[in-house]
């Protein structure tokens, strides 16, 4: 569904991409990973053809983004990392606007946002102007509106920053239904346990290349099953063990004592490139 090939871009003097080739298959929900500056919303902006690449190529379901940009288009959605409604706008009006975008007909964007309200369990909000509503429910619409067109991709940039732990998961309950539906996800998050319960596969992005990509729970066996974090001189440094005794008993031997835990993703990107995924 997405292809990638030996993408480069640069901003002036700054490299975002250094080639990056990267496929993701229909129907998969793919997390990308990496900490800031490393090039994922560079991606989604050359996939979503907010920005232009310099070399490579970019597909979405075999249209080539650069020589079929209103094509590829009409086959995405996208939920950006900040509210970007028409907050003195209502909720539904906010959806006819984008189905009028898409050319959707009077009837079917009256369909669509019946529909899609309902999918959010939004129905009781359509005449709500949207500046009454909270940041959970904010994030709820801009699903529903990036679905009405009824795309085979959607993007997801950080489409959770900002909000409490218990709205977070009602939301990553509602991404998995999308998922489901058999729509394919691109999601970029600095939540690495949202990558961990969401993601079939995730890729590490890292000053413009990709690190590794994977099943999660295959990247973090690879490490170990066990992480003990041991405090020195030098901060804070972790050992991977596949047995918790082996785990123990290293523990056990460090004078400054230290803390076991699971493995998890972030070890994975630490270990591959030594920078936090943020």
């Amino acid at each position: 569904m997405i292809r990638l090939t030996n993408i480069h871009k640069s901003y002036g003097s700054r490299q975002a991409l250094a080639g990056l080739t990267l496929t993701v298959a229909p129907g998969e929900l793919f997390a990308f990973l990496g900490p800031n500056g490393a090039g994922k919303s560079t991606t989604i902006g050359l996939l979503t053809g907010l920005a232009s690449l310099d070399s490579g190529q970019a597909l979405i379901d075999g249209l080539d983004i650069q020589k079929e940009p209103l094509k590829a288009k009409r086959l995405c959605g996208l939920v950006t990392q900040y509210p970007n409604l028409d907050a003195e706008l209502t909720v539904g009006e906010n959806l006819d606007i984008h189905g009028r975008l898409f050319g959707l007909s009077k009837k079917e964007r009256q369909q669509r946002k019946e529909e899609f309200l309902s999918y959010v369990e939004m129905s009781d909000r359509e005449n709500c102007l949207v500046k009454t509503l909270s940041g959970g429910l904010k994030r709820r619409l801009m699903l529903a509106r990036a679905l009405t067109h009824k795309p085979k991709v959607l993007f997801l940039d950080e489409p959770t920053v900002g909000l409490d732990p218990a709205i977070r998961r009602r939301v990553w309950a509602l991404i998995k239904k999308i998922n489901q539906d058999q729509v394919t996800i691109f999601l970029t998050t600095h939540y690495i346990e949202e990558a961990e319960f969401l993601a079939s596969r995730v890729g590490f992005i890292n000053e413009g290349r990709l690190a590794r990509t994977g099943a999660p729970q295959a990247i973090m066996e690879s490490l170990g099953h066990w992480a003990v974090d041991v405090y020195g001189q030098a901060g804070l440094k972790s050992r991977y063990f596949q047995d918790r005794n082996q785990a123990t008993d290293y523990l056990r031997e460090q004078p400054l004592g230290g803390a076991i835990r699971r493995v998890n993703l972030e070890d994975a990107f630490l270990t591959l490139t030594g920078r936090k995924v943020d």
